[in-house]
């Protein structure tokens, strides 16, 4: 499926060969992206090799029994961490839960190896590998978001040390029941913090919200991540950068789905407000501050309480 770059641009890293290095353009394209989708394609990441890992430890965590799997269960959602299976999660509460099973993590260096909530160290060792690699990566392309704000390079970086920054392993599995023609892989929903980091495998079904309402196929593309700013980056640029709802599709063929999502999100104590840069006369702050922890809290907790599923706090 060819993808309309019109509606998710394509951003390249790379500078093409034979001309001199341009920062200004990966900027701008990054900002004109971001603003009027929300959503983009990033080519010339620096994870290639690690994200095939990521996925050979996913696949194989998920093809376990679930007896198994639920040794790493999910217990608090403070904690944010274990192992969900199908139709705990609903992303979007007003609907049938999500047909997908979720190994959540977040951050992960902190906790200790002999947690019993690892599989194993092999996962352990290669999902700390992969989550600080692709913060590196997330923190340059803040910096670059930085720039088009007119802030110093730095301002968002130590904002997001990891207290909140979450690796996520999905699985889609194929040949699911819906309980009727609403349920989704992952109900319409906009990510809650500042930026996330997305691999999809070949088998696709991502969809987003386009400005007129329309759904729009994001397919995967070979080499590419996808890149889409949520709620807390909304509220930092008084709307500029865009809160984009997406959703999955459920499986319709033979084949599972599998993703790798790292949702880059700032630390609990932040207080986001609207950035100077961002409000004048013409555009008055539309959003009032709130803490980071308070509106992450809030958010993830909605997805637990729809139809009981109601889990502990602390």
């Amino acid at each position: 499926m060819g993808v309309d770059q019109s509606l998710v641009p394509i951003v390249d890293l790379l500078q093409p060969e034979g001309l001199p290095a341009d920062p200004q353009r990966i900027v701008a394209a990054m900002a004109d992206a971001l603003e009027h989708h929300g959503f983009m394609y990033l080519r010339g990441h620096s994870l290639g090799p690690r994200v095939e890992s990521a996925f050979e430890m996913s696949r194989r965590f998920f093809a376990l029994d679930h007896a198994t799997k639920m040794r790493s269960r999910y217990q608090q959602i403070d904690a944010n961490f274990g192992y969900q299976g199908l139709e705990i999660e609903s992303l979007d509460p007003t609907n049938a839960p999500d047909l997908k099973e979720t190994f959540t993590m977040r951050n992960a260096p902190a906790l200790p190896a002999e947690d019993a909530r690892w599989p194993d160290v092999a996962f352990r060792t290669q999902a700390v590998d992969f989550y600080q690699a692709a913060l590196a990566q997330v923190h340059g392309l803040l910096a670059l978001m930085a720039q088009a704000l007119d802030l110093p390079q730095q301002f968002f970086t130590p904002l997001h040390r990891g207290e909140n920054v979450t690796l996520r392993y999905l699985h889609y599995p194929a040949g699911v029941a819906q309980r009727d023609q609403r349920q989704l892989g992952a109900g319409e929903h906009t990510d809650y913090g500042s930026i996330t980091l997305l691999f999809q495998d070949e088998v696709g079904g991502l969809e987003v919200c386009g400005r007129d309402g329309r759904w729009i196929a994001a397919p995967p593309i070979p080499g590419c991540a996808v890149i889409n700013t949520g709620d807390l980056m909304e509220r930092w640029t008084n709307g500029r950068f865009r809160s984009t709802p997406h959703r999955v599709r459920p499986i319709a063929g033979a084949r599972d789905r599998y993703s790798i999502a790292l949702f880059v999100d700032p630390d609990s104590d932040t207080r986001v407000e609207c950035i100077p840069s961002c409000v004048d006369a013409g555009h008055p702050a539309r959003y009032p501050p709130v803490t980071a922890g308070e509106h992450l809290h809030r958010r993830i907790a909605a997805t637990h309480e729809a139809g009981g599923k109601r889990l502990p706090h602390r």
